[in-house]
């Protein structure tokens, strides 16, 4: 039996500057409590799957309205797994809509792609002038600390900006010059990718000083797979491969705190949970 889970987030910044948050849901898809650990103005909501796993034919929508001047980081307890299907494609799909002035941190621990899944995950951000946010998004095909490989299956992954940034993709199990190949992933099973957009474009000086900020991060760790491009003037993105999710999150973790103190002279807050 498939699940079907429908949740909807609506924002608010108050009169007297609180960020108030309202949520509607149908199925197994829900938030736990606000939480404020940066005071009232910022909203953190930590999103929650009770049956533990995306399945063939399982279909998850979330749909996130940020008011003018409201804040959210939104966060995941865990890993989002897409298990091995019979046949049914499973679906997870996001539509954020960001008002003036509004930002939000979206920022879900990552996403296993079991071997056999057939997955498709799809993230619409639609940011207005004056918005601003932060977001990351990590994939592991098969498990890589376990040694199972991604053998069988698809993942397809779109992330879009609408009118101004559009990443779509394909990862099948049997193409191996892209899984293997040094012009590919080269038989690293981890991807991620960190961005930070706006709704009009940046100040050259300011885009300027945070990919320089990012690479100075990827410099500072030595890594070797990683890079920071402005793909638009608006948008500056943050990819890498790498063998296993840790050092990739802790990478993307160092790029996120230092992006968030340059953007918005805000101090990182890492949701309690994911040291639970």
């Amino acid at each position: 039996m498939a699940w079907h889970g429908h949740l909807t987030l609506d924002y608010r910044r108050d009169s007297d500057g609180r960020c108030t948050a309202l949520d509607r849901h149908e199925g197994p898809l829900r938030v736990l409590q606000r939480l404020y650990p940066e005071g009232p103005g910022i909203c953190h909501h930590v999103l929650v799957h009770p049956p533990g796993g995306i399945v063939g034919g399982d279909q998850l929508d979330i749909g996130a309205s940020l008011g003018p001047g409201s804040h959210a980081l939104i966060t995941t307890p865990g890993a989002t797994r897409f298990y091995r299907s019979a046949g049914a494609a499973a679906r997870q799909r996001l539509r954020a809509r960001l008002a003036e002035g509004a930002r939000l941190d979206w920022l879900p621990l990552e996403t296993i792609v079991y071997s056999g899944a057939l997955a498709e995950n799809r993230l619409v951000f639609e940011l207005a002038p004056g918005a601003e946010m932060l977001g990351w998004d990590v994939l592991a095909l098969g498990l890589p600390a376990a040694g199972q490989a991604f053998a069988r299956g698809h993942y397809q992954q779109h992330l879009e900006l609408p009118g101004r940034w559009l990443e779509r993709g394909l990862i099948r199990a049997d193409d191996h010059r892209l899984l293997h190949s040094p012009l590919g992933l080269g038989g690293r099973p981890v991807l991620g990718a960190l961005w930070f957009a706006a709704g009009q474009a940046l100040a050259p000086a300011r885009r300027e000083a945070l990919l320089e900020i990012a690479r100075g991060e990827i410099a500072a760790t030595g890594w070797d797979w990683a890079g920071c491009t402005a793909p638009e003037d608006g948008v500056l993105v943050l990819r890498l491969v790498a063998e296993r999710v840790e050092p990739a999150l802790a990478l993307l973790s160092r790029v996120w705190a230092a992006w968030r103190r340059e953007a918005w002279a805000l101090a990182p807050c890492a949701p309690r949970i994911w040291k639970t």
